[in-house]
């Protein structure tokens, strides 16, 4: 795993709190010794352990001194017959045994309160990691809706453009007007072609055109002087009547037709497929 896979998996927490096995605590220092990035990263976290049981280390009471030279001192009293009454080594046992409980007491509270704070702070971290990756699934979230806003407002500025393009052509008295009415092969079929004399450009605009046979597509042909002029393949949108969409510059015609043909075109119009045919 990564730098940063290594750091968020939680081990560098486990070597801190002491509960990783041996083999294991070597290969955290060996990783941190490669990577300047771990070995900060380690620190941070070594020194936020030692301070967290500091700040929850409890002081034993004021009195507890006194309380445990007292008992020390009645104990010896205690046994001052029996010393003197029996070799050293039997007579130091019962002083022994009477004073390890008194002298353990502090050090059993600090180890429960040692692993009270390791808890917490397990309990904390796991807590903490669980909020990252909430926060991390928020951020993703976040960032593929700016970029299906960004694409759809792309869209949007684009189609608005295309509208206020076609508009333009409409309102334009530059542009004559040819309509296109359906041959016996499609009776109901209607177009129109906007061709502008001066500049030579043509757009089209469908009605109702029969859907193409796959593999087929809609080919229009600028008729001059009964000269058949390749004039551009239809997209399907603009088959579908979707919109307006400009075709091959015609230096000059009389008739435009639509025929179907295979997909990309034909040099020549199949003219049993002619669908739709006008002139000026």
């Amino acid at each position: 795993m990564d730098i940063q896979e290594y750091i968020e998996s939680g081990i560098l927490e486990e070597y801190a709190l002491g509960v990783l096995q041996e083999a294991e605590r070597v290969a955290v220092e060996r990783r941190a010794a490669e990577s300047p990035e771990i070995q900060r990263e380690l620190n941070l976290i070594v020194e936020a352990v030692g301070a967290y049981a500091e700040a929850h280390l409890q002081t034993p009471p004021a009195a507890m001194r006194e309380r445990v030279l007292s008992g020390w001192q009645t104990a010896i009293h205690a046994a001052a017959p029996a010393v003197a009454a029996a070799p050293a080594p039997v007579a130091a046992e019962p002083v022994v045994r009477q004073l390890v409980p008194e002298a353990e007491a502090p050090a059993s509270r600090f180890s429960w309160l040692m692993a009270a704070s390791v808890a917490l702070l397990l309990f904390s971290a796991a807590a903490n990691m669980v909020l990252y990756n909430r926060w991390k699934d928020a951020e993703t979230s976040l960032v593929i809706a700016q970029n299906e806003q960004s694409r759809v407002a792309t869209t949007m500025q684009a189609t608005n453009k295309s509208l206020a393009s076609q508009v333009q052509v409409l309102r334009n008295d530059e542009f004559k007007t040819i309509d296109l009415t359906g041959t016996p092969a499609a009776p109901t079929a209607k177009a129109r072609v906007l061709y502008n004399v001066a500049t030579k450009a043509v757009f089209v605009d469908v009605r109702s055109l029969p859907a193409p046979p796959a593999g087929k597509q809609y080919q229009l042909w600028a008729l001059d002087q009964g000269k058949p002029v390749d004039a551009g393949m239809l997209a399907a949108a603009t088959t579908a009547g979707d919109s307006l969409q400009q075709m091959k510059d015609i230096g000059s015609a009389q008739a435009f037709a639509m025929t179907v043909e295979p997909e990309g075109g034909s040099e020549n119009p199949t003219l049993s497929t002619m669908t739709v045919l006008g002139k000026f």
